[in-house]
C-alpha cells in the first residue's frame, strides 16, 4: 500500500466489455488503499474514500456534512466563485441535524417494512399489467420503457397521489435532471416545471385530501414550500433509482446464465438476488460529505472544510469485505452492503425498493423463460458516469412466442 496515493480526476466511463464493474481508476485506487487524494478541478485537496469500512463509518459520523451549501467543490467541474446555496425547504437529502429530521420524521412510518409488504398484492397487479402488454406487443421490446421506468412510476405517483396521466411528465422530467446528458439550461428547465407542478399539487391536496402520502403530510405544520420540496424527493428516489435497478439487474442476470438458471430453479432465492444484485451493481454510486472539524480517518487527518468523495460502487466490491467482489454469487452470505447508504440518511424507501424487485424480477422471468438480449452486450446503451444513478438507457430483448 502506498502512503499517498492520488487520484486526479473521477472517470468518465467504465472499462468496455465489463458494464457492471466501477470504473477501473477507482478498483486501481481502492487496491492502493482504502483512502486517496482526490485533486478537484478547482485545485482543492480533498479525499477519495474507496473501503467499505471507512465508508460506513463517514455515512455514520455526523462530524461530516451533507449540507448542499457546504459543497463547494465539484469533482468533475472547477465552479470558480460561484456560491452554492442551501437545499430548498424539504429536500432534506442534502441537509443535516436537525432540519433533516424535521422532513424525515413524519415520513419514516409511512415507508416501514410492514407498511411497504402490505403493498406487494398492487405491485403485483402493476408488474402483470405491464407484462401482459409487453407480451401482447410481442418481441422485440426495450425492457427500459415496457418494465423497468412504469412499474415503479406507477407505485410512486399511487403513493404519493401523483394522476397516473402525469406519470409520463415526470418520467420524462426526471430522466433529463438525473439522466447526466442534459445541458444546464434543459436540466434547469426540467427541474423548475417539476417544481411548479409539485407546488400545484401540494396546493390541491390541501384543498381535497385524498388517501396518499403528500395529502396525509399536508395534516402537519410543514409548509407547501417543505412538501413540495419532500415530494420532489420521495418521487425522484422512489422512481428513478428502482427502474434502473430493474433494467440494470435484468441485463446482469442474462449476461450470468449461471444465477439466472439458479433463480429460476430455486425462487425461494429471491431475497438473496435482490441484496446481491444491489450490492453487485451499486447504482447510486458516489456521495460526497464535508468535514465540519478535523477528523482522524484512516490514518490521516481530513481537515475541517475538506471534500470527502465516498464510492459505494468500489466499497461494495472491496475485496476485505465481500469474498470474490466482482463475482454475482446469488447465493452470496456476507451481506451488509451499502448499496441504500447508511446512518442517517439511509435510503428511506429501501424497503419499497425490496418489495418491488422481489415481485418484478421473478413475475418478468416467469412470464418470458427465454427472455434474451436482442443486440448484442456491448450495443446495450448505457448511462454515463456523470449521471447521479448508473444504469441502462434501453435493453432490448426478445424471446420466443
Amino acid at each position: 500500500m502506498t502512503m499517498e496515493h492520488t487520484v486526479t480526476t473521477l472517470p468518465t466511463a467504465r472499462r468496455s466489455g465489463c458494464p457492471f464493474d466501477p470504473p477501473a481508476e477507482l478498483i486501481d485506487a481502492r487496491r492502493h488503499g482504502p483512502i486517496s487524494r482526490y485533486l478537484f478541478p478547482d485545485g482543492h485537496q480533498g479525499w477519495l474514500i474507496t473501503g467499505y469500512d471507512l465508508v460506513r463509518s463517514v455515512l455514520a459520523d455526523s462530524r461530516f456534512s451533507s449540507r448542499k451549501e457546504l459543497m463547494r467543490h465539484h469533482p468533475l467541474i472547477d465552479y470558480g466563485d460561484i456560491e452554492v446555496p442551501p437545499a430548498p425547504p424539504g429536500e432534506f437529502l442534502l441537509m443535516d441535524e436537525p432540519q433533516h429530521s424535521r422532513y424525515r420524521k413524519p415520513l419514516v412510518g409511512k415507508f416501514t417494512v410492514r407498511r411497504m409488504r402490505l403493498l406487494t398484492e398492487r405491485v403485483e397487479q402493476i408488474t402483470a399489467e405491464h407484462l401482459d402488454a409487453m407480451e401482447k406487443a410481442g418481441p422485440p421490446a426495450d425492457l427500459v420503457t415496457a418494465f423497468a421506468k412504469p412499474i415503479p412510476s406507477v407505485v410512486i405517483c399511487e403513493l404519493l397521489g401523483v394522476p397516473y396521466e402525469d406519470r409520463g411528465f415526470f418520467q420524462d422530467n426526471i430522466d433529463k435532471f438525473l439522466g447526466g446528458e442534459a445541458g444546464d439550461e434543459e436540466l434547469f428547465a426540467a427541474y423548475t416545471a417539476t417544481q411548479q407542478y409539485l407546488a400545484e399539487l401540494v396546493a390541491a391536496k390541501r384543498a381535497n385530501p385524498t388517501d396518499d402520502v403528500l395529502s396525509d403530510l399536508t395534516d402537519s405544520d410543514l409548509t407547501d414550500e417543505e412538501l413540495r420540496g419532500m415530494a420532489l424527493i420521495l418521487l425522484s428516489a422512489g422512481y428513478d433509482t428502482t427502474a434502473n435497478m430493474l433494467a440494470l439487474g435484468t441485463f446482469a442476470l442474462l449476461q450470468n446464465p449461471d444465477q439466472l438458471a439458479a433463480l429460476r430453479a430455486e425462487p425461494t432465492l429471491i431475497d438473496q438476488a435482490v441484496e446481491e444484485l444491489l450490492r453487485y451493481l451499486s447504482v447510486a454510486k458516489t456521495f460526497m460529505r464535508t468535514a465540519l472539524e478535523d477528523v482522524e480517518l484512516g490514518g490521516r487527518t481530513i481537515a475541517a472544510g475538506t471534500s470527502v468523495i465516498l464510492s459505494l460502487n468500489t466499497a461494495n466490491r472491496d475485496p476485505e469485505r465481500f469474498a470474490d467482489p466482482h463475482v454475482l454469487d446469488l447465493r452470496r452470505q456476507d451481506g451488509g452492503h451499502l448499496a441504500f447508504s447508511h446512518g442517517i440518511h439511509q435510503c428511506l424507501g429501501q424497503q419499497l425498493a425490496r418489495v418491488e424487485m422481489r415481485v418484478a424480477f421473478p413475475a418478468l422471468l416467469n412470464r418470458f423463460p427465454t427472455l434474451r438480449l436482442a443486440v448484442p452486450a456491448e450495443e446495450v446503451s448505457l448511462r454515463p458516469e456523470t449521471a447521479d444513478i448508473y444504469g441502462v438507457k434501453s435493453l432490448p430483448v426478445t424471446w420466443d412466442v
